[in-house]
């Protein structure tokens, strides 16, 4: 049950000025998000990704510079285990950048993976021919019909200009929404509105889209 950012811009933008806002958000949130945290921008044409274990709330977010896009997660560990930096997201390939909040159980999936959220990473990508909106699509429909019960399942997938997400809940759903703030140059898609900032809107439960 973590957190999420996406920012994407037309044109570069302080990273800590956002990786600040979504301290924020993960600091104050009603589950603790403190097990370690990631992100992967965008320079120079080129993926760059960053993992810590400490909260994202102690780290020194200043040292990043400038981008045009940002995706970014805030661990709260499955019942406070396997807390190593390895099982932090963001998880990637040499197209994608994947984050994860949720929980499910009695998943019946067969995939690859050192947690549950990459093990969901790994299956939705068999799927992809091409159109990775499609794949997620696919996957979510399969992955709902061989799991027991879901309580969330959100995910935002990054390619350099677009994002794939999924926004799937069955309870608490001022905890498992996701919202978006879109301006003519800038989209931020997140678990949260920031602090003293209007103009979010919901994303539609139980739906997949592109960005």
């Amino acid at each position: 049950m973590c957190r999420l950012l996406y920012v994407r811009s037309s044109e570069e933008f302080e990273i800590s000025e956002y990786l600040g806002k979504f301290a924020e958000i993960s600091k104050n949130s009603k589950e603790y998000q403190g097990h370690g945290w990631g992100f992967s921008f965008l320079k120079n044409g080129k993926w760059e990704n960053y993992k810590n274990i400490k909260p994202i709330w102690e780290d020194n977010l200043s040292e990043f510079g400038k981008s045009k896009i940002v995706i970014a997660h805030a661990r709260s560990a499955f019942q406070d285990k396997d807390i190593f930096v390895e099982n932090n997201m963001p998880f990637y390939d040499d197209k994608t950048v994947f984050v994860f909040n949720g929980e499910l159980r009695g998943v019946k999936i067969n995939a690859e993976g050192r947690i549950g959220a990459e093990k969901i990473y790994n299956f939705i990508k068999r799927f992809d021919k091409g159109d990775f909106s499609e794949a997620l699509k696919k996957g979510i429909e399969i992955i709902d019909k061989r799991t027991e019960y879901i309580r969330a399942i959100n995910i935002i997938v990054a390619e350099k200009e677009k994002a794939h997400v999924c926004c799937f809940y069955n309870e608490d759903p001022g905890y498992f929404n996701l919202k978006f703030k879109q301006t003519d140059k800038t989209l931020v898609i997140c678990s949260d509105s920031f602090t003293n900032e209007t103009d979010w809107k919901l994303i539609g439960n139980k739906t997949t889209g592109v960005f």
